[in-house]
């Protein structure tokens, strides 16, 4: 061997030494979000799955709607953002005996998405970005939004004053049926 011969298997080995160098990391770089959805860890946490807690019973007055953001950490395949709103749901109590106790809406209108809030005098729901409204069953009160507001399960825990846990879910606009987004 000569040489200039050792000089070229050299620079072979040292220029696939750098390769590897770079290619390994990049390559698990890539690869992470599918070990983190195979370990549990990744995916959409704001998919709808979990029960959030807002408030107590015992804060809602009877038939007086009440809005309550929903706060989650999410993560997306590479980035963990801290807690942040994701949505809010208007919390409406049921008079004594009436089933169920709580009713929960999403605060999103199912017209284009946009924060459903109350009137001024606080008699109906209104969407101030194409003016649907609906009164307190949900029910649409002009042709605007194409269904009712979408409402969302509620559990109350067993304790002397009960926890209003609601599973919170995104819904798709413009559709006549409540079609869950993922």
């Amino acid at each position: 061997m000569t040489r200039r011969d050792l000089y070229r298997l050299g620079s072979r080995v040292l220029g696939g030494a750098i390769k590897l160098a770079v290619a390994v990391p990049a390559l698990a770089f890539l690869v992470s979000p599918l070990r983190k959805k195979v370990a549990g860890q990744g995916g959409a946490s704001d998919s709808g799955g979990s029960m959030e807690t807002l408030t107590s019973l015992s804060q809602l007055k009877v038939g007086v709607p009440r809005s309550f953001p929903v706060i989650r950490d999410r993560n997306d395949a590479w980035v963990t953002y801290p807690s942040e709103p994701v949505g809010s749901v208007w919390l409406i109590r049921q008079p004594e005996g009436a089933k169920p106790e709580v009713i929960a809406y999403s605060a999103e209108c199912p017209h284009l998405g946009c924060a459903i809030n109350l009137t001024t005098d606080a008699r109906e729901f209104l969407c101030p970005c194409h003016t649907s409204a609906f009164d307190f069953e949900g029910k649409p009160k002009n042709q605007v939004p194409p269904r009712p507001m979408d409402r969302l399960d509620v559990e109350l825990t067993a304790e002397t004053d009960p926890k209003v846990r609601v599973r919170f879910q995104k819904f798709r606009t413009l559709a006549e049926e409540k079609i869950p987004l993922a």
